[in-house]
């Protein structure tokens, strides 16, 4: 299991720092952690739910759940899925990879990380 040794919310600029001892630092945008949540609203019943117009999301708080992950609260009310310590190393170490992944699925399905965009859309 990889702990963080250190856990740091930057509210201002809407990134959560993870620290794994001396060497290993990592800091991730809010808008990738919310579109990669391990809620079942995100990651479906083993389909998952591709998130659209999550571009200006932030991090409210973050909270400890038990010795194995971390509640994450978003400012579009979101708070569902805990993220493990496995599983936030993951997203961490594959932040690029992922990313990636996420911004092909969004543009083969004509959508946008952008909510007015999306908004928008949705009215049509």
């Amino acid at each position: 299991m990889h702990i963080p040794s250190a856990i740091k919310l930057h509210k201002a600029s809407k990134t959560l720092e993870l620290q794994y001892g001396a060497a290993e630092r990592y800091s991730l945008p809010a808008e990738f952690l919310r579109v990669h949540s391990p809620s079942a609203e995100v990651q479906g019943h083993g389909k998952p739910i591709l998130q659209t117009g999550k571009q200006h999301v932030g991090l409210t708080h973050v909270e400890p759940a038990g010795n194995y992950a971390l509640k994450l609260y978003f400012d579009d009310g979101h708070d569902s899925g805990l993220f493990t310590w496995d599983y936030l190393y993951r997203l961490a170490t594959q932040h690029d990879s992922l990313w990636a992944d996420y911004l092909a699925a969004l543009s083969a399905a004509g959508k946008s990380r952008d909510p007015d965009e999306s908004a928008v859309r949705l009215l049509l």
